[in-house]
């Protein structure tokens, strides 16, 4: 995650009353983490068209736009989960925009992915892999692949969703139980389980061996 330069309390401080500057230090501080979002949710039929940086500078104009509504509130949404909210808003109106419209030309109905844009278990494979694999080892990798998408595709969606925000994201189990609309230890146990069917998976795999430690 990004460095925030000035005082932490401070830059929140000033975002919650308002102040565009501070928005953007604390927008750009957390634009790796946003962008991941992004590749993790993008539909992959808008791939080659859509780029995450795109969409996070149409999202950040949504959230200067948003940000005196968001300063008047009493008690206002976590700042990273409304950064984050604001961004799956806008990834929604893209995938609507290009996908409608593909639908349009085609004379026929593009479904959009259902339960608010999840990572399919292909993009959560590319995120684990995407630093690990070398073309003399293509058949071991593709081997690989199979593994992690076959588990990942035999957990419950939910579970699934549970790595992406608490690995991938780097939500707490508590920003993801708010955000999946579970108790704290609801997510907690989700997350364990869901971690520890992966891990058996990814032991096979030596490099990515301790990146996916369990969060409690």
């Amino acid at each position: 995650m990004g460095e925030i330069s000035t005082n932490h309390e401070e830059l929140f401080r000033r975002v919650a009353l308002g102040d565009e500057a501070a928005l953007a230090e604390l927008f750009g501080a957390h634009r790796e983490r946003l962008k991941r979002l992004v590749r993790l949710r993008l539909d992959r039929r808008l791939q080659r068209r859509v780029d995450p940086s795109d969409v996070l500078q149409e999202a950040y104009f949504d959230l200067a736009r948003k940000l005196p509504a968001y300063a008047k509130k009493k008690t206002p949404m976590p700042f990273f989960l409304w950064f984050r909210l604001v961004v799956v808003e806008r990834l929604i109106r893209i995938h609507r925009a290009h996908i409608d419209a593909a639908a349009r030309d085609a004379g026929r109905e593009v479904p959009i992915r259902q339960g608010g844009l999840r990572a399919d278990s292909e993009s959560v494979v590319e995120e684990l892999l995407g630093d690990v694999t070398t073309a003399s080892r293509a058949a071991e990798e593709a081997e690989r692949r199979r593994w992690l998408t076959a588990t990942l595709d035999g957990m419950e969606p939910i579970d699934r969703e549970v790595i992406v925000l608490r690995h991938f994201e780097e939500l707490s189990n508590e920003e993801a139980a708010s955000v999946l609309g579970l108790s704290r230890a609801a997510a907690s146990k989700r997350y364990v389980r869901a971690m520890l069917k992966l891990k058996t998976v990814l032991a096979k795999v030596p490099e990515l061996v301790g990146t996916t430690a369990v969060r409690g």
